[in-house]
């Protein structure tokens, strides 16, 4: 069964190599296109001040940081989280270099794409909509995703965003998704489902609501030829 996560980071600012960290980590599980509800999200205390320019686009302050665990004590939890998964990030070079700077500095150096794949939304965007603005708000304009009760960015909430943005240019399925157990979305073949029907309720209609129905009928009758009736009438000869 594939495993997809939709991951986003919240960083102190805008490059790892000039000593910026990552203070808020959210992921999203994907399994046949289906939300599990088996998410991540973590908030980080950085050690550094945050920039108040990214202040301005999450709303993370120093103060709600000071209580968090520090990268360390949740990097074995995250790397196992994340492995063997597919992660699909809009922008990944930045979040891949910030996850990859931030396991560098507890002493367990590895490029991200040893334990998982990574593909790029924003890349994906950019070749399904050339030419056109490819940021999350404007693929949630563009593709009818409600992202209205965003108004900072936050890991977790971009991550949920951004996996209705996904489902919707890779297919755009996104409220109905038929059971995995029925439905194979690799080979879109539908499996034989065992069907019940000695347990099935039949509720059949009374006097008042077959009288209601010839009414409706005959109203339909007045107004031209009326197919129910017609296909009634031929079943019985």
């Amino acid at each position: 069964m594939s495993r997809q996560i939709v991951l986003d980071t919240e960083t102190t600012g805008l490059d790892p190599k000039s000593g910026h960290r990552v203070i808020e980590v959210g992921c999203v599980e994907l399994r046949e296109r289906r939300l599990t509800g088996n998410n991540l999200h973590l908030y980080l205390q950085p050690d550094r001040e945050i920039d108040q320019q990214a202040i301005e686009i999450h709303g993370i302050s120093n103060e709600f940081l000071l209580d968090k665990p520090r990268f360390e004590t949740v990097a074995a939890e995250l790397k196992a989280y994340l492995s063997g998964a597919e992660l699909l990030i809009h922008n990944a070079p930045f979040d891949v270099g910030f996850l990859e700077s931030e396991f560098s500095i507890v002493g367990d150096a590895f490029p991200l794409t040893s334990i998982c794949t990574v593909t790029d939304t924003l890349a994906m965007a950019r070749k399904q909509f050339p030419g056109q603005r490819n940021s999350l708000d404007a693929l949630c304009k563009r593709l009818g995703v409600n992202n209205a009760h965003r108004t900072l960015h936050g890991a977790l909430l971009d991550s949920e965003i951004l996996a209705d943005v996904y489902l919707m240019m890779t297919g755009g399925q996104t409220a109905l998704v038929l059971d995995a157990d029925r439905v194979s979305s690799d080979s879109g073949k539908t499996n034989e489902v065992e069907l019940k029907t000695d347990q099935l309720l039949v509720v059949q209609a009374n006097e008042s609501e077959l009288a209601a129905h010839e009414n409706w009928l005959s109203k339909l009758e007045q107004q031209g030829e009326c197919v129910w009736r017609k296909d009634s009438l031929a079943s019985e000869h």
